[in-house]
């Protein structure tokens, strides 16, 4: 399959309002769900940009640029990746081996965004000294093109090129080294729901979570929507029971009301 000049310009463009929403209000397209959810959409292969974004979303849990780190840029590594592997055809593990090396790599080219933006900094600074506002609206306005030319420069490149990138890859690689990425592509969703499990409470409500994999695992039909919406009803249903519990204190019970704050 091939990749019209048309979607590489509307995913392109997709990678800087992702990367813009990433340092900016976080509304979500700079997530990898959101990045290879809509590159599936766009390329007629939803469900492959689902599974991709869905397992690379899994492994960005907790993960932050606290303190001005860089940190794997699984956006564009969700959009390469599920490009990829709708063109290639090799199912979502492949693209999901190559979203992570992709995400990988370009954690230097966020380095160098970040250098470049400095150069908007200093002037920024320089008009604010001279008391030029308009000066300094404009030089935080271009500095915009620092962080979108790291993500959109790559991203074209690898899309620009995919079909001959894909064969190079097919050629290059060894029958059994693919087989490993599909392999490890296959156990990274497993790894991720670790990890989530890791920062949850598991030890203190691991009945709710015992009662949703029995009803997603031995009752037919009932969907992950279903255990998400028995989730709210027992999150309900424990909020409802902790406020209706007395308080004990100081030897003396008190009806616990809506003013009153329970801490546990």
């Amino acid at each position: 399959m091939e990749i019209s000049f048309f979607i590489i310009i509307i995913l392109c463009l997709y990678t800087a309002i992702g990367i813009l929403d990433q340092i900016s209000i976080q509304l979500g397209p700079f997530t990898p769900l959101f990045a290879a959810t809509f590159t599936g959409l766009i390329m007629g292969d939803i469900q492959t940009g689902l599974l991709i974004g869905a397992t690379l979303q899994l492994m960005t849990l907790g993960v932050a640029t606290f303190g001005g780190a860089s940190v794997p840029d699984f956006l564009s590594g969700a959009v390469i990746g599920t490009a990829y592997s709708i063109m290639a055809g090799e199912g979502f593990e492949f693209g999901i081996g190559v979203a992570i090396p992709v995400g990988l790599l370009l954690t230097q080219l966020d380095v160098l965004g970040r250098m470049a933006n400095t150069f908007f900094h200093k002037k920024a600074k320089y008009h604010a000294q001279q008391g030029d506002d308009k000066g300094v609206e404009l030089s935080n306005i271009l500095g915009i093109f620092s962080w979108t030319s790291s993500r959109m420069i790559p991203v074209f490149i690898g899309l620009f090129f995919g079909e001959q990138v894909i064969q190079l890859i097919n050629y290059i690689i060894p029958i059994w080294l693919m087989n490993g990425l599909r392999a490890s592509g296959a156990i990274l969703p497993a790894m991720g729901i670790a990890i989530l499990m890791r920062y949850l409470p598991i030890r203190k409500f691991w009945p709710y979570f015992l009662g949703g994999f029995v009803l997603y695992t031995f009752v037919k039909g009932f969907t992950i929507l279903g255990v998400a919406l028995a989730g709210v009803v027992a999150a309900a249903l424990h909020v409802s029971r902790i406020k209706s519990t007395p308080v004990l204190t100081s030897g003396i019970i008190y009806q616990d009301d809506d003013e009153v704050e329970i801490d546990e």
